[in-house]
């Protein structure tokens, strides 16, 4: 069963003031009563009301009431909004609180350490620092490089592990590339 059309009532009267529609195809659309549809007709019921029209609004078109309004046992069909909606893995942007801040220059030196296959720029790119800061991690001429200690960003909430296998998978192939590219040249 379909859904009521927005404000029922006022959507009732401007259908009874402007169709030819009968009392109960405007009352079954409206889900309310062939009595209430021919209060309103007569200006007993809704007076005050402000008609709405559901052509404007999109819940109706003028070929379903012209249809409707030709054939009296036909009902009116509420026009479908049905839109796609495509779901994106694009990585929104977080806000990382101030505690979590200082844990990224560890997660870089921890990358460093475990998936040295990354380039830096991937490495900035998954912890959120510049990539400056990333090479004088790897050149060990980080500010403060001596008191760094190696920490899981995953385990710190820095971002997903899905996250880090397809930035591992990444650096795979451009590894092959390169490799290919140098054999051909040899």
């Amino acid at each position: 069963m379909s859904k009521p059309p927005l404000m029922p009532m006022a959507t009732a009267l401007w259908l009874v003031e402007n169709t030819t529609l009968t009392f109960k195809q405007i009352a079954d659309f409206c889900r309310m009563h062939e009595v209430e549809v021919q209060g309103i007709a007569d200006g007993e019921v809704g007076k005050g009301i402000v008609a709405y029209n559901p052509i404007m609004s999109g819940q109706l078109t003028r070929d379903e009431i012209e249809l409707s309004s030709k054939d009296n046992n036909r009902p009116l069909k509420m026009k479908s909004n049905d839109v796609d909606i495509e779901f994106s893995e694009k990585k929104i942007k977080k806000y990382v609180p101030l505690s979590k801040r200082q844990d990224k220059p560890d997660a870089a030196l921890w990358l460093l350490k475990q998936h040295s296959k990354l380039k830096d720029s991937q490495i900035a790119k998954l912890i959120g620092v510049t990539k400056n800061s990333v090479t004088s991690i790897r050149n060990k001429n980080y500010w403060n490089y001596n008191n760094l200690n190696a920490k899981d960003p995953v385990a710190l909430g820095l971002f997903s592990q899905k996250e880090l296998i397809s930035a591992l998978e990444k650096a795979d192939r451009r590894i092959k590339r390169e490799k290919k590219i140098q054999e051909k040249k040899d």
